[in-house]
């Protein structure tokens, strides 16, 4: 359409046709008392025409946007773009479209994303929180107006708000537990804000197995950063001028864990005979990097499709979220080279 051209309407449309207005609506819509010839009619004039379908006074009209909203903390991951993958299957098969924003990790951003959410008449929502979110007030708007949101991976304990997760705790101990049977006794843990529950949960698992084998759990022995690329080699940086070097690391992703081991091998480290590694989330780069990376794998993508199907069940058919507060997803250990010690000795 030309600059300045004036938008086509269901009018136009009509008077081309010599319908009325209604039936364009109805045939626009598929609706069943138009006929099939006269909707296929309709919708070749409107093609023509150049129609576009305002779909904010529809959504006005009906209180519906059929549009879900995505705030993750950011798209560059390998997990986040596997979660939007499944929450996006379920959600096109179901007639709905997704508005995605990324909160760069920030509470700040997440505040303005949600507003956003709000003002575009989203149906429902899907939330993975910030490092640095403290709470979760921004959301409250939402389910004052009966909007639903449910928190996936990164969670928030709230009584209206259905969580979806894996039990972070019981993986980081059976990773721990691994490197210790390897015979490591200095662990390393390299991890991110302890506001969110991942983070706090794998740091939980660390040291229960730590204090179940008798090992001492040491503060000094926990880096926390932001698991970027950068903060494994400034984790590498800090690890080379520790007194006494440790006998392995365990990272709370795998990013950080793979930069962390390269930086090290550059010094000289050997992989895992000086220093045994384990990751988490099984990110393509685990199996890239040599030694093959040790890591926990948990499927962004089943996570992504369990959150939209519950949400979508909740939006078509009326299920009640507060009979699922929180569902817990299967997680399992991967062993590979960076962690065999006892192999290599």
């Amino acid at each position: 359409m030309d600059k300045g051209q004036k938008e086509v309407t269901i009018y136009d449309i009509a008077e081309k046709l010599h319908i009325s207005a209604a039936t364009v609506s109805r045939g626009l819509t598929n609706h069943p008392r138009v006929s099939k010839s006269t909707r296929k009619s309709i919708l070749k004039a409107a093609e023509e025409m150049g129609y576009r379908s305002n779909s904010i006074a529809s959504n006005l009209r009906s209180k519906k946007s059929n549009v879900i909203g995505v705030i993750v903390p950011r798209l560059n991951s390998s997990f986040m773009s596997d979660l939007i993958a499944g929450v996006e299957k379920v959600v096109n098969n179901n007639n709905y479209s997704l508005f995605i924003s990324q909160s760069l990790e920030t509470m700040q951003k997440e505040v303005t994303n949600a507003r956003a959410m709000l003002n575009n008449r989203v149906d429902g929502l899907l939330v993975s929180l910030a490092y640095d979110t403290t709470n979760i007030e921004h959301f409250e708007p939402f389910l004052k107006r009966n909007i639903p949101v449910i928190f996936v991976d990164r969670v928030f304990e709230h009584a209206s708000c259905p969580q979806i997760f894996i039990d972070n705790t019981k993986a980081a101990y059976e990773i721990t537990n691994h490197l210790i049977a390897e015979g490591c006794k200095n662990i390393i843990h390299l991890t991110a804000s302890l506001l969110r529950n991942v983070y706090a949960d794998r740091l939980s698992g660390y040291k229960k197995a730590l204090e179940e084998s008798g090992l001492q759990f040491r503060e000094s022995n926990v880096i926390i950063g932001d698991l970027s690329s950068q903060a494994g080699i400034d984790a590498a940086a800090q690890i080379l001028k520790m007194e006494k070097l440790p006998d392995a690391v365990f990272a709370a992703n795998d990013i950080c864990a793979v930069s962390c081991m390269i930086e090290l091998q550059k010094h000289g480290i050997r992989i895992p005979e000086d220093i045994a590694f384990a990751g988490f989330n099984n990110d393509p780069t685990a199996c890239v990097v040599q030694p093959n990376l040790t890591t926990v794998n948990y499927k962004g993508y089943e996570m992504g499709e369990v959150a939209a199907q519950l949400l979508i069940n909740h939006l078509i058919d009326k299920s009640d979220l507060q009979q699922t507060h929180s569902l817990i997803l299967r997680s399992e250990l991967i062993i590979r080279e960076s962690s065999l010690r006892s192999k290599k000795s």
